[in-house]
């Protein structure tokens, strides 16, 4: 939309022959925006709002200077959370596509009266950002939009910088805009009209909910409305994936996430997560394609970055001490229809879950590198009460859909009915052996006698320093070197999204989870299968005994 050249000034009564002086008695100073909301009287919020934002000029950048133009996905954001009975609105999109700079420009129609027919007097908004470095690029922007105004629409506005960075307007009945650090003291007691988040997915865990807790709590009071603007949280745990996957009534949500699984360069999907990038907004499509392939060559924590800043995919950017990367991962899915047999001997690994835990085992057939993977859930609670108390929405509903997830027993899964399930899931192929956790002795031997595998050789591994940094280093060889093949799991996605490992000072590896709520049984009944698949490999063939007559 190209935006409206005309004075803000003539439309909101501050210049113009016809207009009231600034700064003498009884002038504009309190009725200022009456003739801009004359001419767009009886229409919503939406329509105020793109007008409004189409009487600013870019304070910034290569455009600097220019009429604000709305792209399509910002306009489709705009009328979609300033709809009637919409009291949120959720954006998740990549980063560099303007959503600091829009979220200012909403702020100031806000500020000036402009979203309303009748707004309310002494109109208070709030821009919460994660940091006070990230408050104050959301406060140039206020500030860089009020600078692009007509010098007497500007003597209208009050600029506060210092300990505080705020804003006062002083027509209209009055406005204040405050921009504050997610990081800092909450704002208990406020009452705001209009409230953005930026960057939601960033803020501090405890202290962001607290202050997002604060604001939406206030702003019952004078019926405001909460606009959540973000790239996407590394995992589902996080408060804006929570708005995303599981939105109360009265939210908009609009979110650009490509599919998972595709190449980091892939021009179409890169573009769905940054969808400015045709209109102008950001980085273009030829840099987002050369910094996939940078990170691509890079690797590691540089691509999961790419990949959950730019692409605004729901990747974790830990680089501590993670397992493996997403890609790393991802390099061992193959279509169904290309999946290796199951030729020659078969390892079982199995993650024997506790009380209202999971349970898991992973196939692994070392002489083809097929792998297949299983998980079970008590039946009670149910997999979407679960889902909702993890904090991952309805992803063990959809695995149980994809038959990668099943529920056996009430409270707990029964460890000998369990394993027989399991092993019948091979079809008449007997493990050469099963590998599991040396702590759960006692229970594994009853499980096996219980499912019949009393004769099949059981390996004790340990979850320590010592068994787990071998098992670990085995694994990733074995992954690395293109041994490992597997059908797309959601189940070993997001088991190993949430697997990093602990590093003691001599530098050994143990598995251990991301966060508390992960589930990574898949992951580890899948270290130990691949893990004794390496180590059969590398044993040395026994030679037949010559026999002498």
């Amino acid at each position: 939309m190209n935006g409206n050249t005309a004075a803000l000034g003539d439309l909101f009564g501050g210049s113009g022959p016809n207009a009231p002086k600034v700064g003498g008695p009884g002038t504009a100073r309190v009725s200022v925006a009456f003739s801009l909301l004359k001419k767009i009287r009886g229409k919503s919020q939406a329509v105020r709002a793109i007008q409004f934002l189409g009487l600013l000029h870019v304070p910034e950048g290569k455009k600097a200077g220019k009429p604000l133009k709305l792209a399509d996905f910002q306009r489709k954001f705009v009328k979609g959370s300033l709809a009637r009975k919409v009291m949120v609105g959720v954006l998740s999109i990549g980063r560099g596509n303007a959503k600091t700079a829009l979220s200012a420009g909403l702020a100031l129609a806000e500020l000036v009266g402009a979203l309303e027919e009748k707004p309310q007097p002494k109109r208070e908004i709030i821009l919460a950002a994660r940091n006070r470095d990230q408050a104050k690029t959301a406060f140039q922007f206020l500030v860089g939009f009020i600078q692009g105004l007509p010098e007497a629409d500007q003597s209208l506005f009050t600029i506060r910088r210092g300990s505080k960075l705020e804003v006062e307007f002083a027509g209209n009945g009055g406005g204040l805009a405050r921009v504050i650090a997610a990081d800092g003291k909450s704002i208990l007691g406020g009452a705001p009209t209009l409230a953005i988040m930026d960057e939601r997915a960033a803020w501090e865990r405890e202290k962001g909910d607290s202050l997002e807790n604060a604001i939406l709590s206030g702003l019952g009071k004078r019926d405001g409305r909460a606009l959540i603007i973000s790239t996407s949280a590394p995992d589902d745990a996080n408060t804006f994936s929570r708005w995303l996957d599981d939105p109360p009534p009265g939210t908009y949500v609009q979110e650009h996430r490509p599919p998972f699984g595709l190449p980091a360069d892939d021009l179409e999907s890169l573009l769905i997560a940054n969808p400015g990038a045709t209109e102008g907004i950001g980085a273009a499509p030829e840099w987002l394609v050369s910094q996939a392939q940078r990170a691509i060559a890079r690797g590691g924590s540089a691509l999961s970055s790419f990949r959950n800043l730019n692409r605004n995919e729901r990747v974790s950017t830990e680089d501590r001490s993670v397992l493996v990367t997403v890609d790393e991962w991802l390099s061992a899915e193959v279509a169904p229809d290309d999946l290796p047999g199951r030729d020659g001997p078969c390892i079982l690994g199995v993650d024997l879950g506790g009380s209202r835990s999971m349970s898991a085992a992973a196939f692994y057939w070392p002489e083809t590198g097929r792998l297949e993977a299983l998980g079970t859930f008590p039946a009670t609670p149910s997999l979407a009460d679960r889902g909702a108390s993890d904090g991952v929405s309805d992803r063990y509903c959809q695995m149980q859909d994809r038959g990668e997830l099943s529920v056996m027993g009430e409270a707990t899964v029964p460890p000998g009915p369990w394993l027989a399930r399991i092993v019948a899931h091979l079809d008449g192929i007997t493990p050469d052996c099963v590998v599991g956790d040396r702590f759960r002795h006692a229970e594994f031997s009853e499980a096996m006698q219980a499912a019949g595998l009393a004769r099949v050789p059981f390996i004790w591994r340990g979850f320590g320093w010592k068994d787990g940094s071998e098992d670990i280093e085995r694994f990733r060889r074995a992954l690395f070197d293109g041994e490992v093949k597997a059908a797309p799991s959601m189940l070993l996605r997001f088991a190993f999204s949430d697997a990093i490992t602990l590093v003691d000072p001599a530098g050994n590896h143990k598995l251990a989870k991301a966060r508390s709520l992960g589930r990574i049984d898949a992951a580890a009944a899948t270290v130990l299968a691949v893990a004794q698949g390496a180590r059969m490999k590398a044993a040395p063939t026994r030679k037949a005994r010559a026999l002498w007559d």
